[in-house]
């Protein structure tokens, strides 16, 4: 198998309002758009973004078109430091505030106004050398 692009779909109320939310804070661009419906990619990760509005008839398996409770939308970034004090200097709602794991995971969670949760995560040196390798 040869994958050649990576989206992950999600259904949500008001699919303007987190479309509008990862262009602004994010950096994402529209690539496509229709009624409930919109289709976003980041310039730098290849990553796509697709938004749904909740209860499309043609969402497809209709058992899977409720919302993604539990899921979180990660990227990883250069500067996770700079990109907290943007986003909280951008009033972005933040949920998690920074902190670093043991193993070395320094991140920091955010919703949209839709609810989504999107981590951003830099991998520093573990701070427990239990985990350094």
């Amino acid at each position: 198998m040869r994958i050649t692009a990576t989206a992950v779909s999600l259904n949500v109320p008001d699919v303007e309002a987190s479309a509008t939310w990862v262009r602004r804070h994010l950096g994402f661009t529209e690539q496509m758009a229709a009624d409930g419906f919109c289709s976003l990619a980041h310039p730098d990760s290849g990553c796509h973004l697709i938004y749904l509005r909740t209860g499309l008839p043609t969402f497809k398996p209709a058992a899977a078109a409720g919302r993604a409770d539990g899921l979180l939308v990660v990227f990883t970034v250069e500067d996770i430091d700079a990109d907290y004090e943007r986003l909280r200097g951008e009033g972005v709602k933040i949920v998690t505030p920074i902190e670093t794991e043991p193993w070395g995971e320094r991140y920091f969670q955010m919703a949209d106004p839709n609810g989504v949760i999107y981590q951003l995560v830099q991998w520093v040196t573990p701070p427990d050398p239990q985990y350094a390798g």
